[in-house]
């Protein structure tokens, strides 16, 4: 009998020191250095949900619509976003544009870019009603702040993070919103965003003229912008503190500098025109990330040394003084340090 223990005790040591290591290497994909005290490398930073594509619908040339349906689903509010895992494996951002308060379901949409990154064409292509898919969030870092008055710039797709917030603003407060748009056949929800307040939205087709559409704004005013580059950058220029919704990272390319990953005992050059993400994986096949956008988090390091230049849309101020999303932002000076 104290043999037939003695096994029974060293055959359960054994399974639980296999789930212990298995568990350890999903932790951290550079095992077996030593783990951070609460790993970073590759952790999702939200729960992943499945959902049914349960409705598509073309809402306008080029946009199209998924309404995404599940069970008891997390909450959110105006200007939040999810992960999209698309049947490939790739994983992109799109802007809530439904109802809060619905719990079973998400609505979200995106436009076609045929030049782009290849996240558009497969839900234009491949998403079709009853497939499931994985998604994540939901996250917000476009949050409608209370403000006595608000002013929104909306350009093409990016109406999306706005419209939740049109529909949320309390009764008698002050608004008014600037769509842009290349004609009117191409930009979603139209027809809803007037219904809201005619008087108070101004459509433009083409480029618009900010200098006169923009004279006037309150300066205690919230200034929101979402839409491409160029657009947010001339509304920024114009308000310093406005407020942007990016559906793409700001440029990823400067001056070349050394990154010392300090558990592996390694330095690498990333280049000018590379990120310190591509370096690090030239050297660490098994580095996790996702998006390469600065969105999902996925990449995430600590840093040990050096000052960075943050270009990721994620972050917190306090995630910011001890790490950084090595899919896109760089260094300051010539060097940092990672806890690689």
């Amino acid at each position: 009998m104290p043999k037939l223990r003695t096994v029974a005790v060293l055959a359960g040591t054994a399974l639980l020191v296999r789930r212990a290591m298995r568990r350890r290497i999903r932790t951290s994909p550079l095992w077996p250095m030593p783990a951070l005290e609460e790993p970073i490398s590759g952790r999702p930073r939200s729960r992943a949900l499945r959902v049914l594509v349960a409705a598509r619908e073309e809402v306008a040339e080029g946009v199209v619509q998924l309404r995404l349906e599940g069970h008891d689903l997390p909450r959110w509010e105006p200007g939040a976003h999810l992960d999209l895992v698309l049947p490939s494996g790739l994983v992109r951002q799109y802007s809530l544009c439904g109802d809060p308060e619905d719990a079973s379901s998400y609505t979200v949409a995106t436009r076609l870019v045929p030049d782009g990154r290849g996240g558009s064409r497969e839900v234009h292509e491949q998403v079709r009603e009853g497939m499931e898919l994985e998604v994540r969030g939901p996250r917000n870092r476009f949050p409608l702040v209370g403000a006595g008055s608000y002013v929104f710039v909306a350009g093409g797709i990016g109406i999306t993070p706005v419209l939740p917030m049109l529909r949320a603003l309390p009764d008698g407060v002050e608004w008014r919103l600037l769509y842009c748009g290349r004609d009117r056949a191409s930009m979603p929800f139209l027809e809803e965003v007037e219904k809201l307040g005619a008087d108070r939205v101004t459509v433009v087709e083409g480029v618009p003229d900010l200098d006169a559409l923009l004279a006037d704004v309150p300066e205690e005013a919230a200034v929101y912008c979402c839409g491409p580059e160029g657009l947010m950058a001339a509304v920024q220029e114009r308000f310093p503190r406005v407020l942007l919704e990016r559906f793409t990272p700001r440029t990823s390319t400067g001056g070349a500098f050394e990154v010392e990953l300090r558990r592996s005992g390694r330095t690498l050059t990333v280049p000018a025109d590379s990120t310190v993400l591509a370096a690090v994986r030239a050297e660490l096949p098994n580095t996790a990330y996702s998006c390469e956008q600065g969105f999902c988090g996925t990449c995430q390091q600590r840093v040990l040394a050096g000052e960075v230049d943050h270009r990721d849309e994620l972050l917190t101020d306090a995630e910011r003084g001890d790490s950084m999303l090595i899919c896109v932002s760089r260094a300051r000076g010539d060097r940092l340090v990672l806890d690689m």
